[in-house]
């Protein structure tokens, strides 16, 4: 019987293949008492099978794609070290032979040990390096058992999709090269070191799924939609036979999107169109730069306040920031400034519970820095240290009124005096705000007078219009796009910053989806952010769009009203 189980994409694309299901890792680590004789015998069981885990790594290391991670290469790295550390390397060699007990519980008790260690530890960032020695640990488990790598590697998997409760990315990688298609995990997340090296090695994966493990049967068909973040397992022919022409497409569509790689982006009739990306971490840069962005539209700070108790500090800010600037050549790094609250809640930065009775409208972005001002002066001094090492601009999210944006402009200035007087250099930076309310999109023209830049997110320019949560099921097919009231607020944006001469972008997932492109450029839209994997896509429509033919239908659908008719007239648009 057909089954769908939705878990997080963390990799897009879509795999199909006979299912290998994978339900634990561990090995038995019983106790078994020993004779004092076989004491050197299972020792040396122990230290060969460190050997073998050792070499295994470092061949995985060896074997690592050009473009690789620099974050996968450190944690391979730091796996190798844990390796050659006595902690891990003789000190079960000792528990051996003072319980004189077998290889398996000896690194079992010491693991223990190193563990409660790391969990005492007050630095979130070093406790959580307890998971770091439970992989290594479970690593030399693998190899007293005779299983080379793991009990994933070392048959035929050429085409299967991985079913587990969680792979690290050794193993992960050993997979890639055996060939599997794609990746199914209960546990993980799109943060995670494989997750990270699945999107890297551009492999369909989906993390998340509960229970994923003990629903799918070995050699069940599965269908992976990465993009949606959902396997479908043993679909009906009709599902089979729509996901086999989506991958057919999608291949037929990656050969042709090669084709635009190097191309400048520019309309038929020579309009010259910027492309930047949308960034979450330093290593989605690679992507950015080899499909040509112009430069960073907008870098997502809140990841850093992730799966954390304390909120980062100033050092640590500083050199996330620093690792993007300067990337894509002349190009600028605009840094957004904290935007939590409402659906993005972390452990480092708690609003007060009054504000969780209707977070979409209480204290989240920038009304919940200038009240938490310690911490975002920490945040601007940052970005502000940032501007030394090339261009850099600064956006405020939620902007809705003068005031905050007066407010946010004094502390920017105090932050830069602050540094200055500190002989830490500032660069140049400019300020800009984001348009994601009705009110700022009505005091567009305000803005654009006191901001170098603005940007319109369009994702929460769209649920604020429509008064609906985007991700409640229960309303989601209100989100529209194409309603006339976000079409018109969208002109009166970009309409108020042409008068003033203030640059414009858009940001929001409408400047990824090319169903708008075109539209987006009738109404004036010059400036574009999206997803790296998206900016061969965008290109490619911008590039094959001229400019005069489409003025006068987006004329038209700006006079339209009613959501079908402006539905037909974008068909209509795009097939011009």
């Amino acid at each position: 019987m057909a089954l769908a189980i939705y878990g997080t994409g963390v990799s897009s694309g879509i795999a199909i293949g006979r299912a290998h299901v994978v339900r634990g890792r561990r090995l038995d680590t019983q106790e078994h008492p020993i004779e004092p004789d076989q004491v050197d015998r299972e020792v040396r069981r122990f230290r060969l099978a460190v050997g073998r885990a050792s070499e295994d790594l470092r061949r995985v290391r060896r074997q690592l794609p050009a473009d690789t991670p620099v974050e996968v290469t450190e944690f391979l790295d730091i796996h190798v070290l844990m390796l050659e550390d006595t902690s891990i390397a003789d000190a079960p060699a000792d528990i051996i032979a003072e319980q004189q007990c077998n290889a398996e519980w000896a690194i079992n008790v010491q693991c223990n040990r190193l563990k409660a260690v790391f969990e005492e530890m007050e630095d979130p960032y070093i406790r959580s390096r307890a998971n770091d020695v439970d992989q290594v640990i479970g690593r030399v488990l693998s190899q007293l058992a005779a299983e080379a790598a793991d009990e994933y590697v070392g048959g035929h998997y050429r085409g299967l999709v991985l079913v587990a409760q969680d792979v690290d990315p050794a193993s992960f990688l050993l997979l890639h090269q055996e060939g599997i298609a794609g990746l199914v995990t209960e546990h993980g997340g799109p943060l995670s070191h494989t997750a990270i090296l699945a999107r890297s090695l551009k492999m369909p994966a989906v993390m998340g799924l509960r229970h994923a493990p003990r629903l799918i049967s070995e050699g069940d068909l599965l269908v992976l939609d990465g993009q949606r973040g959902v396997a479908l397992a043993d679909p009906g022919r009709t599902v089979q036979r729509h996901y086999r022409e989506k991958l057919r497409q999608e291949s037929a569509r990656q050969s042709l999107l090669q084709q635009v790689r190097r191309q400048p982006t520019q309309t038929v009739d020579r309009c010259p169109i910027r492309l930047q990306a949308n960034v979450d971490l330093a290593e989605d840069m690679a992507l950015a730069k080899l499909n040509g962005a112009q430069g960073v539209g907008l870098f997502r700070t809140e990841y850093l306040f992730l799966n954390r108790q304390t909120p980062p500090d100033e050092e640590e800010q500083f050199q996330a920031y620093a690792a993007l600037v300067g990337k894509l050549g002349d190009g600028a790094t605009t840094i957004r400034t904290l935007d939590l609250g409402a659906d993005k809640q972390v452990d480092s930065v708690r609003a007060p519970e009054s504000s969780l009775i209707n977070p979409a409208l209480g204290l989240r972005a920038v009304r919940l820095c200038l009240s938490e001002q310690e911490m975002f002066l920490c945040q601007l001094r940052a970005i502000l240290r940032a501007t030394a090492l090339g261009p850099v601009n600064i956006l405020i999210p939620m902007l809705c009124n003068t005031q905050e944006l007066f407010q946010v402009k004094a502390l920017v200035q105090q932050a830069e005096r602050d540094l200055k007087a500190e002989d830490v250099p500032v660069g140049r930076y400019q300020l800009g705000g984001m348009i994601e309310v009705p009110a700022a999109a009505l005091s567009a023209r305000t803005f654009a007078k006191n901001l170098d830049f603005l940007s319109i997110g369009t994702n929460d320019l769209i649920q604020y219009t429509l008064a609906i949560d985007r991700i409640d099921e229960q309303v989601g097919y209100l989100y529209d796009p194409l309603h006339p009231a976000v079409l018109k607020l969208l002109q009166l944006t970009l309409d108020a910053a042409a008068a003033v001469g203030t640059p414009v972008s858009l940001c929001g997932e409408m400047a990824a989806d090319t169903t708008y492109t075109r539209l987006l450029l009738g109404l004036g839209l010059r400036d574009f952010s999206v997803s790296p994997a998206r900016l061969l896509e965008v290109r490619q429509v911008v590039n094959g769009t001229d400019l005069s033919e489409i003025s006068a239908l987006t004329r038209r659908i700006m006079r339209a009203s009613h959501p079908a008719r402006i539905a037909a007239l974008v068909r209509e648009l795009n097939e011009a």
